[in-house]
């Protein structure tokens, strides 16, 4: 592999690449390393790389000219070559985008500096942009460092164990198990005794059951796109059973005061579709208590009637799944006694987040509100609108607006309990 750095700061990588594993790759002829100086292909005798931007603005961005013959100079003949230029707009680098670049024979990197480079430049150049993270660092240099690094590991030779790279993190979807080594015993903590056993069928099968335990606890995420075998699927559910889930989340159905299609205030019907789809999407996804909101006391009659039926008549013995969601369902007369309840139980007001299918200003997105929701010790009460929305005067007072659900079309006209399992699986799954 050929890599060929574009850079402006070319000393920068005189320490990355002269030690350890790079080093020894380069050595071996494995990897090849070239570093050039985008001020070398600049024609004035000032060395100018860069230059305002037209239509103003703060900051320089990199000139065409110099960069787009800096990469016509690195090119390689006939070999197969990517052009990767690191900015934070580019996709997130991953364990499986650098598998996908040790197809080449030649990465060409740009190191972005600046305001970034001229869009000629991408249009023309670049195949490939890249970003290591959600972050800002003074300059692309260092995220060359990481491809760099990354790539050449899965290089055939460049690591001693050929193992090594197959048993990292990442590997198969999940985070790398517990690594242990002598002493047996340290400070009182014994290594698991399967890792003295010798059994290297049983080893490699609790290795892999501490890597599926690692990523649930760690990194969930992961988990979606990990390949896993039933015996694993289970042993995640048996984890989700034993460490529910530490928010604290409500939900409301709200039936009044809500619009009609001619965005009047009403009061609608509940219906029986709602409260049994919601609150098995609540159960789900680890809701404390689902509420329905309804001002007229004969509907709420009508409902509670419902509830006895799953929850204390013959619906239990029928269908004890359902009377298990049923049984979040708690029934107000209006949204201020739903509020007191969460307030005498949790000690504290609970943040109140609105849904809405109309757009609107300052609104919250989901990854948002999720990692508020997940990281943090404040109780929520979020409210689902029936008819054609939750009113005005209720959004206006609310803590948080969600964005609305957008699929990839204009259609934009869920039903509440489609709406809702969609919030709730965007706010709460792992």
């Amino acid at each position: 592999m050929r890599y060929d750095i574009l850079t402006i700061f070319p000393k920068f990588f005189e320490s990355p690449f002269s030690f350890g594993i790079l080093k020894k790759a380069q050595e071996k002829g494995l990897i090849q390393i070239n570093v050039h100086d985008i001020r070398d292909f600049a024609p004035d005798k000032h060395n100018t790389v860069d230059d305002s931007p037209y239509g103003g603005g703060s900051g320089m961005v990199f000139k065409p000219g110099p960069l787009g013959d800096a990469i016509e100079f690195a090119k390689a003949d006939g070999a197969r070559s990517l052009v990767i230029l690191t900015t934070p707009q580019g996709e997130r680098f991953s364990d499986k985008i650098a598998r996908e670049l040790t197809e080449y024979e030649q990465l060409i990197i740009i190191c972005g500096r600046y305001e970034g480079v001229d869009e000629r430049i991408r249009e023309i150049y670049v195949d490939r942009e890249i970003s290591i993270g959600d972050y800002v660092l003074s300059g692309g240099e260092y995220a060359a460092s990481v491809i760099i690094d990354a790539v050449s590991r899965l290089i055939p030779g460049v690591l001693g164990n050929e193992a090594s790279p197959y048993d990292d993190s990442f590997r198969g979807g999940l985070l790398e198990y517990p690594q242990y080594t002598r002493p047996e015993t340290y400070k009182r903590k014994a290594v698991p005794e399967i890792l003295l056993s010798g059994n290297h069928k049983e080893i490699e099968k609790w290795r892999r059951g501490e890597g599926v335990k690692r990523t649930f606890f760690r990194r969930p995420d992961l988990l979606d796109r990990a390949s896993l075998t039933v015996e694993e699927l289970k042993l995640i559910r048996r984890l989700r059973r034993e460490n529910p889930p530490s928010f604290r989340v409500y939900v409301a159905l709200v039936h009044y005061p809500v619009y009609n299609k001619d965005l009047r205030i009403v009061t609608t019907a509940f219906t029986n579709l709602d409260v049994h789809d919601i609150s098995r999407a609540c159960r789900t996804y680890g809701v404390r208590v689902f509420f329905l909101v309804h001002p007229v006391q004969e509907q709420r009659v009508l409902v509670e009637r419902v509830l006895r039926h799953w929850t204390e008549g013959p619906g239990v013995l029928y269908n004890p799944t359902r009377n298990e969601a049923l049984a979040l369902v708690r029934i107000k007369s209006s949204l201020s006694e739903a509020l007191e309840e969460i307030e005498k139980v949790e000690d504290s007001k609970p943040k109140v987040v609105v849904t809405d299918a109309r757009p609107g200003e300052n609104l919250t997105g989901y990854s948002e509100l999720k990692e508020r929701i997940i990281t943090g010790e404040e109780p929520y009460l979020i409210l689902f609108g029936t008819g054609w929305g939750i009113a005005k005067e209720v959004m206006e007072r609310a803590d948080y607006a969600l964005k609305p659900i957008e699929g990839n079309t204009d259609y934009n006209h869920l039903s509440v309990r489609s709406a809702a399992a969609v919030v709730l699986d965007r706010l709460l799954s792992n």
